[in-house]
């Protein structure tokens, strides 16, 4: 089905929703992964319905409610909270953390925990149609994917899948041999371009990583979602760029 490409909101955490919508159409994106920090909190389903509207109405569509819900901390008041947040939304999928300590320092009670939060979730949101998928990211049970699929296999619920992102300061023989190995539970990929570690840079710097991803992601028969994040600068006219170059590439 090929690659749906949008932006996670979070990227301009300090635009109002409206301009947030009016950046991604005219950069010419398909979708927004709503953040639940600022533009969409957890429980405010009139302001959820809201940003559907608006975003619906500029021609876009909602890839996911980026939760910052943790498995294994999240009670079942917020995880109703979420999934009721994600259909006033319109989302087809929740985002959230698998935790908050990494691989090497979770013990056996913090897996377990993390294991059936995912559980919980998975099972909650089914009932409405909606995914959960587990944001791929250091300090939590994501930050490698041999753990990333063990909490896959764990859980085994068929709603649950996972993100990917390149994690700081791997090269790109090693992102691409990532993505491959979680590309059976892959529903979205978060773009951005950081080198070294956390210094931003404009997309097109990494061009060596992002082509040979994007043409991976198209391989597949399903749609995956290519969703750029962290711009240099927070900067509105640099992301324009980055757009218009993750769709010469796609």
């Amino acid at each position: 089905m090929g690659v749906r490409t949008g932006l996670v909101s979070v990227t301009f955490r300090q635009l109002p929703v409206d301009q947030v919508v009016e950046v991604a159409a005219k950069s010419g994106l398909a979708a927004i992964e709503w953040g639940g920090d600022v533009h969409v909190p957890l429980g405010n389903l009139v302001n959820a319905k809201r940003v559907r509207n608006l975003t619906e109405v500029h021609g876009l569509q909602v890839a996911a409610y980026g939760s910052y819900l943790r498995a294994g901390n999240v009670d079942r008041e917020e995880m109703r909270s979420a999934v009721a947040t994600a259909e006033a939304l319109g989302a087809p999928r929740i985002r959230v953390w698998a935790g908050n300590v990494g691989t090497a320092e979770a013990g056996v009670g913090d897996r377990m925990a993390v294991t059936r939060g995912l559980g919980e979730l998975a099972d909650m949101a089914a009932g409405a149609g909606i995914e959960i998928a587990m944001e791929f990211h250091r300090n939590t049970l994501t930050d490698e994917v041999d753990s990333t699929i063990t909490l896959l296999l764990d859980v085994g619920a068929p709603n649950l899948k996972t993100y990917w992102q390149p994690p700081v300061d791997l090269d790109d023989a090693q992102c691409l041999q990532q993505l491959e190995s979680l590309m059976p539970w892959l529903s979205t990929v978060h773009v951005f371009s950081w080198w070294p570690s956390n210094n931003r840079l404009p997309l097109a710097a990494r061009e060596s990583l992002w082509r040979p991803v994007l043409d991976r992601l198209a391989a597949e028969p399903r749609e995956i979602n290519a969703l750029l994040e962290f711009v240099a600068d927070d900067s509105t006219e640099q992301f324009s760029k980055d757009a218009a170059d993750l769709h010469s590439w796609v």
